[in-house]
């Protein structure tokens, strides 16, 4: 049997001491040194849009810093591709119905329910959070947080604290997330306690306002066409359906998302839009106006139609959202560079990941919610403490409910019976279990709503993708990842698919049964 991680720690059986026992201990101070925990998530980053992953947009070297010297998860998924649900999951090692989080539009996070923090606040762990939350109630299980309301602000944004007290910071909020968290490390904590810091970016949300310092960047970049982009969804009828087109007006707006704000623009946005730029002072107005009103006056000036007008909004996003990565990538760099200056690398787990993947015009999209490759995937990467072995790439399945009983093991916290997850530690450790998961079960709830993408589940191994599309419709799709990664072609009901269609419908089956989801529809073959 392998010894755990943390019985390799001196001090560390600590950590499975009951509460009493921990209170009770004599009061000579000694440093426990159990690993920390760094983990960073920004909101709709993209493997695509990250060099580690993909080189063709843009460099994120910093980001890259952490692959090099740790290890990249191929394979990281996960369980329910939107913002507030895929937190929960995080946090509790659950699938959403499980959580009770499901839906941005509908649910409350219970705070009272257990959750990887408080099990390691128990354990003697310092806990804190800054930036986004995102689950519609305060957080719990933390000694030290400040959160943003809902979305948070890019520019001079508000934060709510322990205190009760909303109190605005005045410059950009990714810089501000990242001060926050290294003026805790520095001169809040506890030095002789290991810690779990949460840092957690708004950025690179919709609707991907940049750093004043960073406008200038990507304006000579003419980006490649994704090759489906103007993919005409045959055979999907659920995405024929689906709000979130950049073609689209009502979808992707000229002015709110494209930025391109005069007098007499029309757009169903322009309110919010001009409340995120009234928040900017004098400087940060005069610079943002100064590069934005030449190509506001040439866009107006060149009339664009049809697919000209298309292709340039595809421009203009991708410009603006690899100008919120920059910054986000260069305040990961401020992090590293704090904890390798300040000797804390080789005892910390830094982990760096997004709550769910985006869609960088694939499909002519933008946003998630599908339960296709680009949105249920995310990118994972971690710098590992030392005694954790496993170096390069990690392709077993990996999902974002494996977070919270990872960090546990790691800590040495026994992992509750009733978490769903499964801890990567022995992955960390290089090795390659040989009953681990060979597929992944997927559920997004969120309909109606923005972008009126249809409620489904699903199933994903490691080379079908099998779908349901419920609620006010009933469909199913089945892909083939090996011959049709970018999922173009529905072969569902095709002659010769039968034996692949019986085998992942028995293999949804048995997920909805194993993780106990309530919804469940018959099966339209005989599945035994």
């Amino acid at each position: 049997m392998n010894t755990p991680y943390h019985k390799l720690l001196p001090g560390a059986a600590l950590g499975l001491m009951p509460l009493q026992m921990l209170q009770a201990a004599p009061a000579e101070k000694k440093t426990d040194v159990r690993p920390n925990i760094v983990y960073i998530m920004t909101d709709d980053h993209t493997a695509q849009m990250m060099s580690c992953y993909d080189r063709r947009n843009m460099s994120t070297p910093n980001l890259d810093r952490i692959a090099a010297d740790g290890v990249r998860f191929t394979n990281s998924f996960v369980a329910n591709s939107l913002s507030g649900p895929s937190r929960a999951c995080m946090l509790t090692g659950k699938h959403s119905h499980t959580n009770g989080f499901r839906s941005n539009e509908t649910d409350v996070f219970d705070g009272s329910q257990p959750t990887f923090p408080k099990y390691l606040q128990q354990a003697g762990y310092q806990t804190a959070i800054f930036g986004k939350w995102h689950l519609h109630t305060l957080p719990t299980g933390f000694d030290r947080w400040s959160i943003v309301p809902g979305q948070g602000d890019y520019y001079n944004p508000q934060f709510i604290e322990q205190t009760g007290d909303t109190i605005v910071h005045h410059g950009y909020l990714t810089n501000i997330i990242t001060d926050r968290s290294l003026n805790w490390l520095e001169n809040e904590r506890d030095p002789e306690k290991p810690f779990c810091l949460l840092i957690h970016h708004k950025a690179i949300h919709r609707n991907w306002l940049a750093d004043t310092c960073d406008l200038e960047l990507f304006e000579d970049t003419t980006f490649p066409l994704p090759a489906n982009f103007y993919d005409n969804y045959e055979g999907r009828i659920a995405a024929q359906q689906q709000e979130m087109s950049i073609a689209s007006p009502h979808d992707m707006d000229i002015v709110y998302d494209c930025k391109m704000l005069r007098p007499d623009s029309r757009t169903r946005l322009t309110g919010a839009h001009i409340g995120m730029l009234n928040r900017m002072d004098s400087a940060q107005r005069a610079r943002w106006d100064a590069h934005y009103n030449p190509i506001i006056e040439k866009f107006y000036a060149d009339s664009l139609t049809g697919d000209s007008l298309t292709e340039w909004k595809f421009q203009r996003y991708m410009r603006d959202y690899a100008k919120v990565v920059t910054s986000l990538d260069r305040n990961v760099g401020r992090v590293l560079d704090y904890l390798r200056d300040h000797d804390m690398l080789h005892n910390t787990l830094v982990v760096y990941t997004s709550d769910q993947g985006f869609y960088m015009g694939e499909h002519g999209w933008f946003d998630k919610r599908f339960m296709y490759e680009e949105s249920m995937r995310t990118p994972l990467v971690m710098m590992l403490p030392d005694g954790l072995d496993a170096k390069g790439d990690i392709d077993l399945m990996v999902q974002n409910i494996d977070y919270a009983p990872t960090f546990l093991d790691l800590a040495g916290v026994e992992i509750p019976s009733d978490i769903q997850g499964v801890s990567m530690l022995p992955l960390l450790k290089g090795e390659r279990p040989e009953q681990w998961r060979d597929n992944l079960y997927y559920h997004f709830h969120e309909y109606p709503a923005e972008h009126a993408v249809k409620r489904h589940y699903g199933i994903r191994d490691g080379r079908y993708k099998l779908i349901h599309f419920y609620n006010d419709i009933d469909q199913w799709e089945l892909y083939d990842l090996q011959s049709d990664p970018t999922e173009m072609h529905n072969i569902y009901g095709n002659p010769g698919t039968e034996e692949i269609t019986r085998r992942m419908m028995i293999k949804l089956r048995d997920a909805q049964e194993k993780y106990d989801d309530p919804v469940r529809h018959q099966f339209p073959i005989t599945v035994q």
